[in-house]
């Protein structure tokens, strides 16, 4: 893999640059394309600067575009729609056609399809304005936006040395990352007007429903064996787990010294 894109990896997240990196290839390079393409389209879901319909604009024509079967015009595809945010979308946006090709052909077409079908899935959720009434409202969103990444991540372990999960837990797994981010984020994500909790739930609700996702994510590590797949897992997992632990304490967020312990 390209330096450019090792820098990329390390600038949008130590965190997941560390296990993705420590992969042995051709691994290596579908889990950071896969990683890269769904931070991709995470970006201008997120993005409080850019307009509704600028983003369902951008997400329907990324999910669009990926379910093409040739790649270097599903490329030149990409970069005609995302040229005229240049100045407007960070780096690991700008740079999706470039990281949608990382992975090898036999594998890459079920990246894009996952990446596809997750920007269609936040198109309609910024459709919606994120609304979530209930628990099924936040499974599904959940779902949407981390639960793929595990089923993902699953296909991707059986291709690479036969590794079969059950995609149940593996959407626990990818929920129980989402759930604790929510719970951190939820002061920051007020602020740009948009909040994850059903309504009528407080802080204590959200905290039980990551600990159950959590729950599944243990059972799905336990399914693992040593190897590449839970290498790559167990980092995320226990830094969401410690994340959890210090909020239910009172603390804001996971000490410096509690991160360098969980990552070397």
């Amino acid at each position: 893999m390209k330096n450019e894109y090792i820098d990329l990896l390390k600038q949008t997240s130590r965190t997941f640059a560390i296990p993705i990196l420590g992969s042995p290839s051709p691994l290596r390079e579908a889990i950071a394309s896969a990683y890269l393409c769904m931070r991709a389209i995470d970006e201008i879901e997120d993005d409080a600067h850019l307009a509704g319909e600028d983003k369902i604009q951008l997400l329907d024509a990324i999910g669009q575009i990926l379910k093409g079967k040739e790649f270097n015009a599903s490329v030149r595809e990409l970069h005609t729609v995302l040229s005229p945010y240049a100045d407007r979308l960070p780096t690991v946006t700008l740079a999706l056609p470039e990281t949608s090709m990382l992975a090898v052909e036999e594998i890459r077409l079920i990246i894009w399809q996952y990446t596809s079908d997750m920007a269609f899935a936040m198109a309609q959720w910024v459709k919606r304005d994120w609304r979530i009434q209930n628990e099924k409202d936040l499974d599904q969103y959940t779902f949407d936006v981390a639960g793929r990444v595990g089923l993902l991540l699953t296909r991707l372990w059986k291709w690479h040395d036969r590794t079969v999960c059950d995609d149940d837990l593996a959407v626990g797994f990818g929920r129980a990352l989402q759930a604790v981010n929510i719970v951190r984020n939820q002061t920051e994500d007020r602020v740009r007007g948009v909040d994850f909790y059903p309504y009528g739930w407080d802080r204590k609700d959200m905290i039980r429903y990551a600990r159950k996702q959590i729950g599944f994510a243990d059972d799905y590590m336990a399914g693992l064996g040593k190897g590449p797949a839970r290498n790559f897992c167990i980092i995320p997992l226990e830094l969401a787990r410690a994340t959890l632990t210090a909020i239910e304490i009172g603390k804001e967020k996971l000490s410096r010294d509690a991160v360098h312990h969980l990552v070397p």
